[in-house]
């Protein structure tokens, strides 16, 4: 792979990760209230705080609760529009539509798949084959993955298509309006061979969730992989599989035999309580695959990994990262909604992603050991205060040893790997931009600094194409040669620099998209 190759491709997988920004920086904050609305919603913090189900007070709460839930139930849908306006260089606009289409053509032929070959699951049971109803259709809830697939599937289909030439009769159909059209094709193979690929991976989920219940190490397997799978949507598949078959094991208590781990844990959380001799036997082993090891990640684990990035960023850049990443960790603690800082590293740096899936693994195998034994299913911090410490018999003062234990190696392995793979994750972009840069960004005067920008480099016939992502003005060119670097600094600008030959990068910082909306204007004329 040549040099220009490899700069290319790393520019796309950059690309491709700042294109989940947008969905994220939704997710983030509105996560954060749907997460407090679920728990105080809950009918154990209703039976704990009675003042919850005043009438007009709870109408509130699940309204909120419904409302934000929304935007969480199509997180795929989201992220289909969001990859394809980031990722497509020609007609963004029609690719978001098209990665709409697409996405409802992918779940529609899905289900035709399953309705044909027999496997269209029982409502009872569709939970633990992956399968589920996304928007009204009975398919499989390929989650996040989906929605990516659709994303760029529509912004490829921009690219290559956006000016097709049709012969006379079928012209109409030509140009911009043949993407959703095409998109619409793409998606229908895809969506045949996806169940194919989906019923291969479950079946090999189900065969070794053996694994999952030996002691102490099976829950840090489980973890591992439950992490693992969040791209794919698959993690869902796996809790499912564990919590009500089989794999999760068969407990005897009271002469009765329990299937699953949450059944279990509801007999003995609910109905024996703290004192049974089947809560020191059974609840450290059981509620280390639900909320009690979630609390973990939720209260330890993504702090850990947010305050790593904000000290790995850059000093000038921190007041602009700091809000993005108090939001998502806030959004886990008080939610149990991991996504959003998760996804902010994930497609940035797969092998971050890795280690984090790894030391999940290793960290909870302690978990066990400990006889921790805090239930319910959600990890946030109302739970912990409710099942840890208003139960007895928790030992949730093990969960905070262990949890702050989690913490300082979740931040050392972070920050080491952050800098030892200068990772741009937020706040480490590659200049280090003051907001102060020059009067013209003061004064916020786009125009002007539009028109040096034009001027500089070469003129509007020499750019081909403008583009920006968080802090750069990415621009392709006719004729580097033309470009004048020296006056192009009175733009403002913080740094200049040509990662290839035709293709130049102009910092601004936080400002950089309403310069770009000046550039586009005056390109427009």
């Amino acid at each position: 792979m040549s040099k220009e190759t490899s700069v290319s491709f790393k520019d796309e997988i950059q690309t491709f990760g700042r294109s989940l920004l947008l969905p994220i920086a939704l997710l983030a904050p509105i996560g954060m209230i749907m997460g407090i609305c679920s728990a105080l919603g809950q009918s154990y913090m209703v039976e704990k705080f009675p003042v919850l189900a005043l009438p007009f007070l709870k109408l509130i709460i699940n309204s909120a609760r419904d409302i934000t839930s929304i935007i969480f139930n199509n997180i795929p849908i989201l992220f289909a529009m969001g990859v394809a306006q980031g990722m497509a260089k020609k007609e963004k606009g029609i690719a978001v539509f098209a990665a709409v289409a697409g996405y409802l053509t992918l779940n529609t032929v899905m289900n035709v798949y399953l309705r044909a070959t027999g496997t269209l699951a029982d409502s009872a049971v569709m939970d633990q084959v992956g399968q589920g109803v996304v928007l009204g259709v009975q398919t499989l809830k390929t989650e996040a993955l989906g929605g990516l697939i659709s994303g760029l599937v529509a912004a490829k289909v921009a690219d290559r298509f956006y000016d097709l030439e049709l012969p006379l009769a079928f012209a109409f159909f030509g140009g911009k309006k043949s993407i959703p059209i095409i998109t619409f094709v793409c998606m229908i193979p895809i969506g045949l061979v996806l169940p194919v690929i989906w019923n291969v991976l479950i079946q090999f989920l189900i065969s070794i969730s053996f694994i999952f219940t030996t002691d102490y190490i099976g829950s840090g397997i489980y973890y591992m992989l439950n992490r693992a799978l969040i791209p794919f949507g698959l993690h869902h598949v796996l809790a499912a599989v564990v919590r009500f078959t089989e794999a999760g094991g068969t407990y005897m208590i009271n002469g009765t035999e329990y299937v699953g781990i949450l059944p279990a844990v509801n007999e003995i959380l609910f109905n024996l309580g703290p004192d049974s001799p089947y809560w020191a036997e059974f609840m450290p082993k059981l509620t280390s695959y639900l909320g009690g090891c979630q609390m973990l990640t939720t209260l330890f684990r993504i702090p850990a990994i947010g305050l790593a990035m904000y000290h790995t960023s850059f000093p000038k850049n921190r007041k602009m990262c700091k809000g993005v990443i108090t939001t998502c960790v806030l959004t886990a603690f008080l939610g149990n909604i991991t996504e959003p800082l998760e996804f902010s590293f994930l497609f940035i740096s797969p092998q971050l992603f890795a280690v984090y899936c790894v030391l999940c693994g290793l960290m909870t195998i302690p978990y066990q050991m400990l006889h921790i034994a805090i239930g319910y299913i959600r990890g946030t911090i109302f739970d912990f205060g409710i099942f840890g410490l208003m139960y007895e018999n928790t030992n949730w003062v093990s969960l905070i040893l262990l949890g702050l234990v989690n913490f300082a190696v979740f931040y050392a392995a972070f920050r080491f790997f952050i800098q030892k793979w200068n990772l741009e994750t937020p706040g480490r972009e590659a200049f280090e931009v003051e907001e102060s840069a020059s009067q013209l960004l003061k004064d916020k005067n786009w125009p002007e600094i539009a028109r040096i920008v034009i001027a500089n480099l070469g003129g509007a016939d020499n750019i081909l194409k403008v583009e920006n992502c968080v802090s750069r003005l990415r621009i392709d060119l006719k004729d580097p040669e033309k470009v004048n670097q020296v006056g192009l600094k009175e733009s403002g600008c913080a740094g200049i620099f040509f990662p290839s030959k035709n293709h130049i990068h102009v910092v601004f910082g936080p400002h950089v998209e309403f310069v770009r909306n000046a550039v586009d204007k005056i390109m427009k004329g």
